[in-house]
């Protein structure tokens, strides 16, 4: 990593030919290939392998500098974040001939002026130090930081003096280490020599296992000196401690490290700073446990179970493969192999996982793979469960005849329900919906399973729901979840599925915090679950994968469309106005604002989904979408078309009737079987262009590779919604490009709605890689937001 800070008289010292650039740079890990040219020329310049924290650049060599970095983000220009060189026309070439080479700081050549850094002198009584040349990027920071700390300035030698033990002790610990790292201080041998007793305070941690877990202590250590002195140490502020002799600086900058690693593992958000805390970590926590202690303490001696579990669960690649059937092994991809070997070592430790590759990766492969190492273990073994949608269960059927056939499968469901508990026993695998679950909750509560996979687990999101309360029920030594969007609302998803996977891991978050303390206990939840996500992306892990292209076709309303939409906002204004000035709560306006707002999308979709006696040319999408079915069925392409309006999708049946187009068609009333029945039609018959879904019943858990062009009608307030449709064409087994297409009517909820998207994309897009950040849950103000009145005036545009 290279930054290059520029100077704040950046204009002044280009013109004096004299450019003092800050230089962080970061060689922990080998340099990507662009760096190289750009440090190529610092080394030529400081005839050294690491550059200086400051060099003098004359306005050539700067020039030469932007030249060799390109359009990578190098420059840092004040606060603002890295960027490309931000000024184009302030480098023009000069006529004047080629200056020197640049200096190291603090080495003059003949008569040039020399870029002087900070310099410290002084003892443990006094400090004398000089600031850096004005020219210097740190000159104005430094300046402020004496002033601030009481020093004086000695006009006579222009020394900036501190003249008191205490004080001087205090500063050293509280800026020593700043003075080193962020202005490039020199320390004069004299001070060096004169201040060889003073020692920082050291973070010293120590574990040992104990019952379920280990016993950590994490201390803060300056030579034999007791807690009682540390104590009142750090009570007063005092940045610093004498024993036997020697004093020793509480760096400021590592003791908030200390009480920041404290608060974590303890989870309390204000819990104090002690000198001397010990901590009980449970085997579960190990991981998130090291990932703060490699920073606290990057020499910590761990005991080797504590190793063992810390690195099987961070580097995935250590893990030893599961024991499936060779047969089945050769058919997983190498992800898929990995994923497997870490279900089966969390199942081995009695601990659970959510396994959230993205859509299409092959997640019912993997959790069948680890059925069969279970089935493969030595010795005797309950039966395990998966629980999925209705829809998924000829699914999860047919692919455990497939790759598992050794397992006795028995689907729990409708007429083929059992009846008695202890026939569980007959049964490797029994599959249920969560539907079922919770009305058979109290027979399933009697047995016990070895194992628990929960699919779709978006279905348990809700803690107060009765699928989570009947899935919490069960008992089982290992439980699993399967989903693409772990978190689709808030984190407060996150904090459901883990009651179910690991319960305790999480402790409850106090009610009434502010905004700052929920932002604490959020990135706590994220620390500590994160361990137990395996997230791949396609990108990541499948990248034969044909590529996938995203479209917006802009629909302008008709005159009639047009015209009905604002009747019915202005409609929807003044009864909303009137609820308000009603005094109703709330629930009752939201309730209200949703009820509107899916009037006004029904409107963008067709008219006659509210005005039956509208004509079909009224609708912009459905001669927008006519168009696109001709090109691509003339083309030779198959297509899916969602929609959440099965009204709408009934509209599309017609006129795909009138025009003798064949169809496939699925929605959530259809029973399971047909609903399977429909998707092999359509994957065994080449000659069926179409099919139609609701976006709720096909959405998920299909595999629907027979297509390569995917059709949205209408947008939906969760982007992951709409990505998992599309990825039932675009998953493992399509050869072809799949090309999404998003009908969008201009000026209207429509378009608010992609606006709305993308702001509520990035919330969570720290919990997991970019593509998996999903929708924030929509408060009263974001549906009214969506009310508000824009008149709907676009053109159609692709």
């Amino acid at each position: 990593m290279l930054r290059l800070h520029l100077p704040p008289n950046l204009s002044a010292a280009v013109v004096r030919d004299a450019v003092a650039l800050k230089v962080d740079l970061d060689l922990t890990q080998p340099p990507p290939a662009p760096l190289w040219p750009v440090l190529a020329l610092l080394q030529r310049w400081c005839g050294s392998p690491t550059p200086p924290k400051f060099i003098q650049l004359t306005r050539s060599q700067l020039r030469e500098l932007v030249a060799a970095a390109g359009s990578q983000p190098l420059f840092v220009e004040g606060s603002q974040p890295p960027s490309a060189w931000p000024h184009p026309t302030l480098l023009a070439p000069s006529a004047a001939p080629a200056p020197p080479a640049p200096l190291p700081a603090g080495k003059p050549r003949g008569n040039s002026t020399a870029l002087t850094p900070l310099e410290v002198d002084g003892t443990e009584h006094f400090l004398a130090i000089t600031l850096p040349s004005r020219e210097h990027s740190a000159y104005a920071a430094a300046l402020e930081l004496l002033k601030g700390a009481g020093f004086i300035l000695e006009p006579s030698n222009r020394k900036w003096w501190l003249r008191d033990r205490h004080k001087t002790l205090n500063f050293l610990a509280q800026h020593g280490q700043h003075l080193r790292e962020t202005f490039g201080a020199r320390f004069t041998p004299s001070f060096t020599a004169r201040t060889a007793h003073l020692q920082p305070a050291e973070i010293v941690c120590g574990a040992e296992e104990a019952h379920q877990g280990f016993s950590l202590t994490l201390a803060l250590k300056a030579g034999t000196a007791g807690e009682d002195e540390l104590r009142a140490a750090l009570s007063t502020n005092r940045g610093y401690v004498e024993n036997a002799g020697r004093v020793y600086l509480l760096d400021q900058t590592r003791l908030q490290q200390l009480a920041v690693a404290q608060q974590a593992l303890t989870g309390e958000r204000h819990a104090g700073l002690l000198p001397r805390r010990s901590l009980r970590i449970s085997s579960a926590r190990v991981a998130e446990a090291q990932d703060i202690l490699d920073t606290l303490a990057p020499h910590f001696q761990a005991p080797a179970a504590w190793r063992a579990r810390s690195e099987s669960l961070r580097h995935l690649t250590t893990l030893a493969p599961a024991p499936i059937p060779a047969e089945f092994a050769a058919l997983l991809r190498p992800y898929q192999r990995l994923g497997v070997a870490w279900l089966w070592y969390l199942h081995t430790q009695k601990l659970g996982g959510i396994l959230a590759d993205e859509m299409g990766l092959g997640k019912t492969l993997q959790a069948l793979a680890l059925l069969a190492a279970i089935k493969a273990a030595p010795g005797p073994q309950l039966p395990c469960l998966v629980v999925a949608p209705a829809s998924l269960l000829e699914n999860w059927r047919r692919e455990a005849a497939r790759f598992t056939p050794q397992l006795r499968v028995n689907v729990h469901h409708g007429a083929r329900r059992l009846t008695r508990a202890d026939t569980f026993a007959a049964h490797d695998l029994i599959i249920t919906s969560y539907g079922t679950l919770a009305r058979d909750q109290e027979f399933f509560a009697t047995g016990e399973f070895t194992c628990i996979i929960a699919d779709e687990a978006q279905h348990i999101k809700n803690r107060r729901s009765q699928n989570a309360r009947s899935l919490r029920a069960l008992r089982a030594s290992g439980r699993f979840l399967l989903t693409g969007t772990p978190v689709e609302n808030s984190l407060e998803d996150l904090r459901s599925l883990f009651e179910f996977l690991m319960p305790g891991l999480l402790e409850p978050v106090p009610p009434g915090l502010r905004a700052e303390d929920r932002s604490w206990h959020d990135a706590r939840l994220r620390a500590r679950t994160a361990p137990y996500i395996l997230r791949r992306t396609k990108q990541a892990v499948a990248p034969e994968l044909p590529a996938r292209i995203e479209q917006i076709i802009w629909c302008e309303p008709t005159p009639a469309q047009a015209k009905l939409y604002r009747r019915l906002q202005e409609q929807s204004e003044r009864e909303l106005l009137d609820l308000a000035a009603g005094g109703a709560s709330e629930s009752r306006l939201r309730l209200a604002t949703l009820t509107q707002l899916l009037r006004l999308r029904q409107v963008c979709c067709d008219p006659r989904l509210l005005a039956p006696d509208e004509a079909p040319e009224s609708s912009a999408k459905l001669e927008a979408f006519r168009e696109l079915l001709a090109e691509a069925v003339d083309d030779g392409h198959r297509v899916l078309v969602f929609s959440q309006f099965t009204s709408l999708l009934a509209l599309l049946r017609t006129e795909l009737a009138a025009q003798e187009i064949a169809c496939c068609y699925l929605d959530g009333a259809m029973p399971a079987r047909q609903r399977q029945a429909e998707v092999d039609r359509f994957q065994n018959t080449p000659d069926i262009p179409l099919f139609l879904l609701s976006l709720k019943a096909g959405g998920t858990g299909l595999n629907l590779t027979g297509a390569d062009t995917v059709v949205h009608l209408d947008p939906w307030w969760n982007p992951a919604v709409e990505a998992q449709a599309t990825d039932r064409a675009h998953r493992i087994g399509q050869t072809r490009t799949v090309t999404s297409y998003k009908l969008i009517c201009s000026g209207t909820v429509e378009e608010k709605v992609l606006a709305l998207q993308e702001e509520k994309r990035a919330l969570l897009a720290d919990v997991f890689e970019a593509s998996d950040a999903t929708a924030a849950k929509l408060s009263l103000g974001d549906l009214q937001s969506l009310l508000a009145s824009t008149p709907p005036t676009a053109t159609v545009r692709r």
